[in-house]
């Protein structure tokens, strides 16, 4: 059974025979339960992990359901509470409900009222977490494009204008500069603001799977479709849909993709149905499309539909006089993730991360300042914690040791293709092809500059 929502549920009681029945029907909705026999056991459990909703008793040996709930509120605020109990002592629920119970159950009711209750604290969660994830979001937009460089403000206002009409747009750029946080930010401006933004990495997923996360499919449409699922486009109807790493996906998916976009209707796979959808589609690649098409990799049709305005955002390196203000940010942000002080930060680091060109962009720096909080003790970021492949990197032009053309080459070569597997995730798959070399030539070139 899938899991519901992943909502976890601690269900409390000194009677073993209902706490397993309790649990069985739980888990048969696909619910994620655990049991404890006491208000102690309760607690030790949630000290260890996190619960979205605790279903106790109200009568227990040693602890109360009452006890139980002060000590949840108090310690676990972001846990629900449901109090189970009999008909006797409803007038003691009741009372639970007013220092914070979500609700009551009456033990011999229907249990399907139980879970009728349970599917509100469910929607309640996700809302919460939705609307969490939202405002993180904005966060990160609202900093990550504040900008001083001319050439970023002129790309922000063709952004704001294209967000105002449904036209297709392409977002260009090297990986990490932020293409995400900028097809957010164009769905933001858009009157489609208070609609579902649904991304997808075309990239990450095989064609097969990908096909079934953006069409959905019918119950047995293939191997597993256990049950009908809809698609990320039905999912963006009325909204965005965001295909990030658009450039990799195969020439049978483009066909399909282009008469999506022409028609404004998907079939989902195992069925002949047409359904309506309606979207506002972006999309966005750090590949050269125009090569892609030359060497009939991309279809030239779809790459024309797709890119009614396109937008090319400019590398980090480009724009540096916007790094004061982002190295502050992602400090802030990394100090409060961390929960970790910064007091001091030695001189070498900062010249590094003003000079440094960042091949990763804006997801580079990001990643070096959460190493670098994370790396540091007593409030001190050091520069002996910056990433092993970059101490070695001067923050100016001096030559401090003169060496072979040959040896600088080889630094060179192990340096950079030490960056391009951290960008590529470490896959050596997408690492070749960005290096334009084969999968064996590449083993060979780690296996000898020793960067396993």
């Amino acid at each position: 059974m899938k899991s519901n929502n992943n909502l976890k549920i601690l269900v409390v009681d000194d009677e073993k025979e209902y706490r397993e029945v309790l649990q069985m029907i739980l888990e048969s909705k696909g619910y994620i339960t655990e049991t404890a026999c006491s208000g102690k056991d309760a607690l030790e459990k949630l000290k260890k992990k996190n619960f979205n909703l605790v279903l106790s008793d109200l009568i227990m040996p040693g602890m109360s359901g009452i006890e139980l709930l002060e000590q949840i509120i108090e310690k676990h605020p972001e846990t629900e509470v449901i109090i189970v109990t009999g008909y006797g002592t409803v007038q003691n629920a009741v009372e639970a409900m007013k220092k914070g119970a979500f609700t009551y159950f009456i033990k011999s009711h229907d249990p399907e009222e139980l879970l009728i209750e349970i599917d509100k604290i469910k929607n309640l969660t996700g809302l919460e977490n939705n609307n969490e994830l939202v405002r993180s979001q904005q966060i990160d937009t609202n900093f990550m494009l504040k900008t001083k460089n001319p050439r970023f403000k002129k790309v922000l206002d063709i952004a704001e204008k294209a967000a105002q009409s449904n036209i297709n747009i392409l977002i260009l750029g090297e990986s990490g500069v932020g293409k995400e946080v900028f097809a957010h930010y164009i769905h933001h401006c858009s009157d489609r603001r208070g609609r579902s933004f649904i991304a997808i990495n075309c990239h990450a997923l095989a064609n097969n799977v990908l096909e079934s996360e953006l069409f959905g499919h019918e119950k047995g449409a293939f191997t597993g479709a256990v049950e009908q699922r809809k698609g990320r486009f039905e999912a963006a109807h009325g909204g965005t849909l965001f295909l990030d790493e658009i450039g990799e996906i195969s020439l049978s998916t483009q066909v399909k993709l282009l008469r999506i976009i022409e028609l404004k209707a998907i079939e989902r796979i195992g069925s002949n149905k047409s359904i309506d959808v309606d979207f506002r589609l972006i999309c966005a690649t750090n590949k050269n499309l125009h090569k892609s098409i030359l060497e009939g990799e991309f279809r030239e049709d779809l790459f024309y539909r797709m890119s009614t305005i396109t937008i090319e955002i400019p590398p980090l390196r480009d724009r540096k006089e916007d790094l004061t203000d982002l190295i502050d940010f992602f400090f802030k942000r990394s100090e409060a993730e961390l929960k970790k002080k910064v007091n001091q930060i030695e001189k070498g680091v900062m010249n590094f991360l003003f000079s440094y060109d960042y091949p990763g962009n804006i997801r580079e720096l990001k990643n070096i300042i959460e190493r670098l909080v994370a790396l540091s003790s007593n409030g001190i970021i050091k520069e002996v914690d910056l990433p092993e492949y970059k101490k070695g990197e001067q923050c100016n032009n001096e030559i401090v040791e003169v060496k072979s053309l040959k040896d600088v080459r080889k630094e060179f070569e192990a340096r950079y293709i030490a960056e391009v597997l951290e960008l590529s995730d470490y896959n050596m798959s997408a690492t070749a092809r960005k290096l334009d070399i084969t999968r064996r030539q590449l083993f060979n070139k780690i296996t000898e500059y020793n960067l396993k």
